[in-house]
């Protein structure tokens, strides 16, 4: 019997387990090891394609499958398949962003599947996308991409234009369909309707056959909120949005910090009771 038998900790990777420079720290992978060894499961929840995490996964070594597409698949690294997906989002997107292609000449669009990214419309956000997570430069016009759609990503540069990109998708006649999230400074998403991180903590739950009530998530940002509310723990790292922040239940220390160190002594510690 290992201390942390049955308990399941699933990380963000960028602001929470990842420090500034994309790294993670030794003090992290120490304690990270040590849950494993304790009896515990480890992995992450993410926005991006399993085809795209390789240094992720090498970088966080998960014991599980992880969550991917924003809570909209688990995958299976060591058997390289889906667990399960949400299956793609209905044709009315494509209205959605097509009226935001026409509205707004300066956004950005990424039209995400399960397996790629395409870059439908670029600017310098997804110049700046492209250069930060070494994603191939793969271009298609959202309306020929014949994969089904995981979710649109949009990249845009001002705080301002995000707003009115927001409202103008809540208020399209099909906007009700879809759920939206900021999941970066710069990124908007539409994502099918109900799928968030928290559907794909509660997915992975399933597949792993283990317990909600011994589940802990730890975020930074706007697209953590789905899983900060569905595990038994939510944890905010210190350098949190006000979002993640208020859907918390604690907040920890920085990512520069060992945030996951630091979660893993306090359970070990009895801060959180399972």
């Amino acid at each position: 019997m290992g201390k942390f038998d049955g308990i399941l900790i699933c990380t963000d990777l960028d602001g929470t387990l990842y420090r500034n420079d994309k790294t993670v720290s030794e003090e992290n992978r120490e304690a990270i090891e040590y849950f494993k060894q304790e009896g515990g499961y480890f992995t992450f929840i993410t926005g991006r394609m399993p085809n795209y995490l390789m240094d992720a996964y090498r970088a966080a070594q998960p014991n599980v499958p992880f969550g991917c597409v924003n809570g909209g698949g688990v995958y299976d690294k060591e058997n390289e398949k889906y667990l399960w997906t949400h299956g793609g989002m209905t044709p009315e997107v494509i209205e959605l962003v097509e009226h935001i292609d026409n509205t707004f000449p300066t956004v950005g669009i990424q039209t995400v599947t399960f397996e790629n990214t395409f870059f439908s419309k670029q600017n310098v956000v997804n110049d700046w996308f492209i250069k930060v997570t070494g994603l191939p430069n793969l271009q298609r016009h959202y309306k020929d991409v014949k994969e089904p759609i995981a979710k649109i990503i949009f990249g845009i540069c001002y705080e301002e234009e995000i707003e009115a990109v927001k409202q103008a998708l809540r208020a399209h006649p099909k906007g009700h369909l879809f759920d939206f999230v900021r999941s970066e400074k710069h990124l908007f998403e539409i994502l099918p309707k109900g799928v968030d991180k928290g559907l794909g903590l509660r997915q992975l739950v399933k597949c792993l056959g283990c317990d909600m009530e011994k589940t802990v998530a730890v975020g930074d940002f706007d697209n953590d909120v789905g899983m900060l509310k569905a595990a038994r723990y939510g944890i905010a790292v210190a350098n949190c949005s006000e979002k993640a922040r208020k859907a918390a239940d604690y907040v920890t220390v920085s990512n520069e910090e060992h945030a996951l160190a630091q979660v893993i002594r306090d359970i070990e510690n009895g801060k959180y009771k399972f």
